[in-house]
C-alpha cells in the first residue's frame, strides 16, 4: 500500500510539473503575441480597436484575438502598399478594399497599376488598370464590388430563384455541393460566412455570364479573370476616357437603326444560351466608335429555372425600346418581347418529348433494379 501511495505521489508530481511547464509555455506565447500586437499598434498608430463584430468580446482573450485579426488585416494592406504603389489616389475608405480586392491579379501578373476610377456605382466601382505585358493589351478594366457595408443590393430574391450557389475555384466559377448543409444553413441564417458566400456567388454569376456570352459572340467585354470581390474584363475606351453609356450618347440618325437591331440580336443570343440580362437599359450598354457592349450582369437569370424570366425579359425589352423611341423606332415592346421569347427561349415540343422519354426510361430502369433486388 505504501509503495502504491509513493507511486501515486510521484505521478501527481510529474503531472504538476508537466502542467506547470505547459502553462509557462502558454504564458510565454501569450507574452510574445502581446509584444507582437503592441509592435503593430505602434507601427500603425492604432488606439483601442473598433470592433466590427456583431457582439462584444466575452473575455480578454477573445478581445485580444479580435484586435489581433484587425491589426493583421491592416498590416497586410500596408505591406501591399509598400510593394505596390498605384497611380490612382483612392478616397479615404476606398484604398483598403481596392488593394485587397485587386491583390490576386497583381500577384498573378495580370495588372501592374491602377490608373483611374472610370465608373462609380451603388454595388461596384470600375477602374482603368494598366495590364501586365503578358496579357497582350494596354488597358484592362477591374470591376470591384464595394464592401458589404457600402453596397445596396436590394430585392435580389427574384434574381436568385433557380440559381445554385457558386464559388471561385482556381479562378473559375464552381457550383457548391448541394449536400453542403453547413453552407446552406449559413446562407439561410445570413451569418457573416453566409453573406460572404452569397456575395461571392452573385459575382461569379456575372463572370460566368460574361464568359458564356463572349464565347457565343455577343457584344460583351472579354472576361480575363475573377476573384472573391472583383472581375477583370476588357476595357472599352482609351487613355483619355472610358466608353460612355447609350444614355450619355447622342447617336447619329443612321446609327440608331443598326444599333437597335444589334441590341435585339444580343438579347436573342442571351435567350439562346438560357439567359436574360435582368437589368438591361441604355445605362448598361456602352457605346464606342460605332459599336455597343452590354455590361453589368450580376442580376442575370436562368430562363429555364426562374419563373419570372419572361416578365424580366419584357422589362428589358421595354427599357431598350424607350431609349430608341427618340430615334423614331416605335415598336410594341410587349409583342417584340413575346416574339423573342417564342423564337429563342420557348422549349421545342420535340425536345420536351425527348426529355420526358429519357426520364421515363430512367424510372423504368430503377424500378427493374428494385424488383431484381427484392427477388
Amino acid at each position: 500500500m505504501k509503495e502504491q501511495e509513493e507511486r501515486d505521489n510521484d505521478s501527481w508530481d510529474q503531472f504538476q510539473q508537466e502542467d506547470d511547464s505547459s502553462s509557462q509555455a502558454s504564458d510565454r506565447r501569450w507574452e510574445e503575441e502581446q509584444a507582437e500586437l503592441e509592435y503593430y499598434e505602434r507601427k500603425f498608430r492604432l488606439a483601442e480597436p473598433a470592433f466590427r463584430a456583431a457582439r462584444e468580446p466575452k473575455n480578454e482573450r477573445q478581445r485580444f484575438e479580435m484586435h489581433r485579426a484587425e491589426v493583421q488585416q491592416l498590416a497586410e494592406v500596408a505591406d501591399l502598399e509598400s510593394v505596390w504603389d498605384i497611380t490612382y489616389t483612392p478616397a479615404r475608405f476606398e484604398g483598403g478594399f481596392l488593394r485587397s480586392s485587386l491583390r490576386p491579379f497583381y500577384q498573378q501578373d495580370q495588372i501592374v497599376d491602377v490608373m483611374a476610377q472610370v465608373k462609380g456605382g451603388k454595388e461596384a466601382n470600375v477602374y482603368r488598370c494598366k495590364a501586365h505585358s503578358s496579357v497582350g493589351v494596354e488597358w484592362i478594366a477591374a470591376k470591384v464590388y464595394r464592401p458589404r457595408q457600402f453596397r445596396n443590393l436590394r430585392n435580389d430574391a427574384m434574381y436568385r430563384e433557380g440559381r445554385h450557389l457558386l464559388t471561385a475555384e482556381d479562378g473559375q466559377p464552381q457550383a457548391i455541393n448541394p449536400r453542403d448543409d453547413r453552407t446552406a444553413r449559413a446562407v439561410n441564417k445570413k451569418s457573416v460566412f453566409g453573406v460572404q458566400v452569397r456575395h461571392t456567388s452573385w459575382l461569379m454569376y456575372e463572370f460566368s455570364a460574361l464568359q458564356t456570352l463572349y464565347e457565343a459572340g455577343a457584344p460583351v467585354p472579354k472576361p480575363y479573370g475573377v476573384g472573391d470581390n472583383a472581375i477583370l474584363m476588357e476595357y472599352i475606351g482609351d487613355e483619355q476616357m472610358a466608353a460612355p453609356t447609350l444614355h450619355e450618347t447622342r447617336l447619329e440618325e443612321d446609327e440608331a437603326g443598326p444599333l437597335f437591331d444589334r441590341t435585339l440580336q444580343s438579347i436573342a443570343v442571351m435567350l439562346e444560351n438560357g439567359l436574360a440580362h435582368g437589368d438591361l437599359s441604355a445605362y448598361n450598354i456602352l457605346y464606342w466608335q460605332g459599336e455597343i457592349r452590354l455590361i453589368d450582369f450580376p442580376q442575370v437569370i436562368d430562363i429555364h429555372t426562374n419563373r419570372s424570366a419572361q416578365a424580366v425579359l419584357k422589362r428589358d425589352v421595354e427599357r431598350v425600346c424607350q431609349y430608341f423611341r427618340r430615334y423614331g423606332m416605335r415598336l410594341d415592346h410587349s409583342l417584340l418581347a413575346d416574339e423573342l421569347w417564342e423564337r429563342y427561349a420557348a422549349p421545342d415540343p420535340d425536345d420536351l418529348a425527348a426529355d420526358l422519354s429519357r426520364v421515363l426510361d430512367v424510372e423504368a430502369e430503377d424500378k427493374t433494379e428494385e424488383e431484381e433486388e427484392q427477388e
